[in-house]
């Protein structure tokens, strides 16, 4: 018996053997299993019911993939690579690929059931002279996301649900037994539960009906969920931050170190409802200070493993939307036991440095204090005891004003680069409709709060780097020097309006983009160039190996002031928390993987944030339709040209089939369209006058048209 079996065994092995080879043999013909078994001769159906078999097994090895149903063609492993995909709103994917200098671009026939942002297997097709790599999507390897937000097109006894991310290019199909009494144009949240080999859409479940479509809680909701954050805390987190107790014990504060006779303040936005940083000031010398930036300390209430800390390491961050935040920690934490109120004692953890006028530091101190500040000032209220020289904290408000100003020029020097980014704020009335767009200007007092920061950080992160054993490590934050192939397209740009960049090293382009940074400040061009400028940066990000700092110039950084917003600074607390008390080693593997995660959740919640920025511009222009104004050609594409109203810095877009009265081409080299027949440029940088032709509220989109 055992030997019969062995033989059929064998017979099998041979069979499998038979038909990978005659896939092998004929690479771009499909077989079904009636072609296979005839190019095999075979004639028994025993051995034609192999067949079926052997084809699932090499299907499920990837050797062979189901093209089309009930047909397989040979994956060719040579031509095989895995990455990330990248879904234009238009279809076309774009590969990124680690061993590769550019993207496998994608067509939109060849992106099989591949979204944004999933994981993918990719068969790269033969190489076209002058066309980028292209390839073809083999197999789903991992799903970005299997959640969506988007609105019902409801018909019948069945609906589609149009996703909100325009880069999500299909529509999910509900049957009749999962709408859940669903109305049409209402958002819903899905999940996708299917997409079956012969279907043109998945299938999908709703998980929560958020509200009608145009409603300012239902959007705002809409955006958080897209981007796969939770609004409300579970149970179990908010019953674990309600029994933390008000009260701080006599036994905690002989554990640190008392700064509550020492003049202390904070300084924060007018709406701010958490204060996670403080500043001390004290004299010890005719000029010598001592300045100590104090941090609250969550590590105190959020321990490793518990309820609140699962729940914050999910989340990663705090994300700020236009017209509410939605905090990584609840507010128990971040408004009340955490947060350093005037007037209240306040458990920290505390970087401080002896430093003299011309910012040396003669000394440097680090461990867990406690505070009781005297003072909360607002930014502009600091802002006016500097210019003034009047107020009850002014003497040590200009003496920390001229100490960052110090420790600015030291950084550009170094070859820190100097970005001053616009920030877009808009005024709501009570039902959040935007009824003005402004831009944040940044003075001194926000420069001051921010050197300080820097100071700490990068003081942090040197004493870990360069004091502790090797096997120690904190969760470093990484910017690394941009990639030369990335700057080209920005200094040919900068050199058309006659500034040239220095791509020869990083120092030497750091210089060189200050120089021009400097020039073009109070200059049209700086609303293009500085935006591109940035765009060609690489991405910072949290890793527990690197710690160089290009953008900053700082060749140890880590992040340490922001324990409420941040999962990394509350990391960061405990790790120097244990190095302090002795214990040496540090799990690099678990503290990896938590640096990945955050760094992928810091993506998400500023896409987020840029959608919130994007739904208010539209919902702000929606109400001007119709209307002219001057704006910047702030970006040119293959299929328009984006144009950013100089006033409010709402941007749309120009579309080049909407473009009368010729055909306008794109010329990406020269970063322009041009008209064929009146040979009439729209190019990068251009003032150009435009009128509101129509927006989206549920797309996000703004269209304008030319006005000659």
């Amino acid at each position: 018996m055992a030997k019969k079996k062995k033989n059929n065994t064998k017979k099998v092995y041979i069979l499998y053997t038979k038909v990978l080879t005659c896939f092998e043999r004929h690479p771009a013909k499909l077989f079904n299993h009636k072609q296979i078994a005839a190019k095999l001769s075979l004639q028994s159906e025993e051995e034609k019911k192999e067949v079926i078999k052997i084809l699932n097994v090499l299907s499920s090895e990837e050797k062979i993939e189901e093209t089309q149903r009930g047909k397989f063609r040979y994956i060719s492993r040579a031509n095989i690579v895995e990455g990330k995909i990248e879904i234009t709103s238009r279809g076309t994917g774009y590969v990124i690929v680690d061993e590769f200098d550019e993207d496998v671009q994608i067509s939109q026939s060849l992106t099989g059931k591949a979204l944004h942002g999933d994981t993918v297997l990719v068969e790269l097709l033969p190489q076209r002279a002058k066309l980028k790599t292209q390839g073809r999507v083999l197999k789903i390897i991992e799903r970005n996301a299997t959640r969506f937000v988007g609105i019902v097109q409801k018909t019948n006894d069945y609906a589609f649900v149009v996703p909100d991310n325009n880069k999500i290019h299909i529509d999910f199909f509900l049957s009749k037994g999962k709408l859940k009494g669903v109305r049409n144009n209402q958002k819903v949240v899905i999940e996708l539960t299917d997409w079956p080999n012969d279907a043109k859409n998945p299938t999908a479940k709703i998980i929560d009906i958020l509200g009608d479509a145009g409603n300012n809680e239902v959007e705002m909701h809409s955006i958080v969920h897209e981007f796969g954050f939770e609004i409300n805390f579970p149970e179990e987190v908010m019953t674990e931050s309600l029994k933390l107790p008000d009260e701080i014990s006599q036994a905690e504060i002989s554990k640190r170190k008392d700064f509550r006779k020492t003049t202390t303040f904070t300084i924060d936005p007018l709406d701010a409802k958490d204060f996670d940083d403080a500043i001390s000031f004290k004299k010890l010398d005719k000029d010598i200070v001592e300045i100590g930036v104090h941090i609250a300390d969550v590590s105190h209430y959020v321990k490793p493993d518990s309820a609140l800390d699962k729940e914050a390491m999910e989340r990663g961050t705090s994300i700020y939307l236009v017209d509410r935040t939605i905090p990584m920690l609840p507010e128990r934490i971040s408004n009340e036991l955490c947060s350093l109120r005037p007037n209240e004692e306040k458990l920290t953890f505390s970087a401080v440095f002896q430093m003299n006028a011309e910012a040396q530091i003669l000394n440097f101190w680090f461990g867990k204090g406690i505070i009781y500040s005297q003072k909360r000032y607002t930014y502009e209220e600091a802002q006016d005891c500097i210019e003034n020289q009047s107020g009850f904290h002014s003497e040590e408000l200009t003496v920390l004003n001229n100490l960052a100003k110090i420790l600015k020029d030291k950084r550009l020097k170094n070859g820190a680069i100097s970005f001053e980014t616009e920030e877009v704020r808009f005024n709501l009335d009570p039902r959040g409709k935007p009824i003005s767009v402004y831009t944040k200007v940044r003075k001194d007092a926000h420069k001051l709060i921010e050197e300080f920061m820097l100071l700490a950080n990068k003081n942090i992160a040197k004493h870990v780097k360069t004091r502790l054993k090797e096997e120690q490590a904190i969760a470093f934050r990484v910017h690394e020097p941009p990639i030369y192939e990335k700057l080209q397209p920005f200094a040919q740009m900068a050199k058309k309006f006659g500034y040239n960049l220095n791509l020869d090293d990083p120092k030497g382009l750091a210089h060189s983009l200050n120089k021009m940074l400097e020039k073009i400040e109070e200059k049209p061009e700086a609303s293009i160039l500085q935006p591109m400028a940035i765009r060609s940066m690489e991405k910072a990000y949290y890793t527990s190996k690197k710690c160089h700092h290009f953008g900053l110039a700082f060749d140890h950084y880590c992040h340490f002031t922001s324990p409420i917003r941040r999962y990394p600074d509350l990391i960061t607390h405990r790790l120097l928390f244990d190095y302090i008390n002795g214990i040496s080693k540090t799990d690099i593997e678990t503290l990896e993987n938590a640096c990945v995660e955050a760094s992928k959740n810091e993506i998400r919640a500023n896409d987020a944030q840029r959608a919130s920025v994007k739904y208010k511009q539209t919902e702000y222009l929606s109400d001007m339709i119709g209307e002219a104004f001057e704006g910047t050609i702030s970006g040119v594409t293959e299929w328009g040209i984006y144009v950013e109203i100089n006033e409010n810095k709402c941007e749309g877009m120009v579309r080049l089939k909407d473009m009368k009265g010729d055909f306008f081409e794109y010329f990406e080299e020269g970063f322009y369209v041009e008209g064929k027949r009146s040979k009439q440029r729209y190019m990068l940088g251009d003032d150009i006058w435009i009128r509101v032709k129509k927006t989206n509220l549920i797309k996000r989109t703004i269209d304008f048209e030319i006005i000659d």
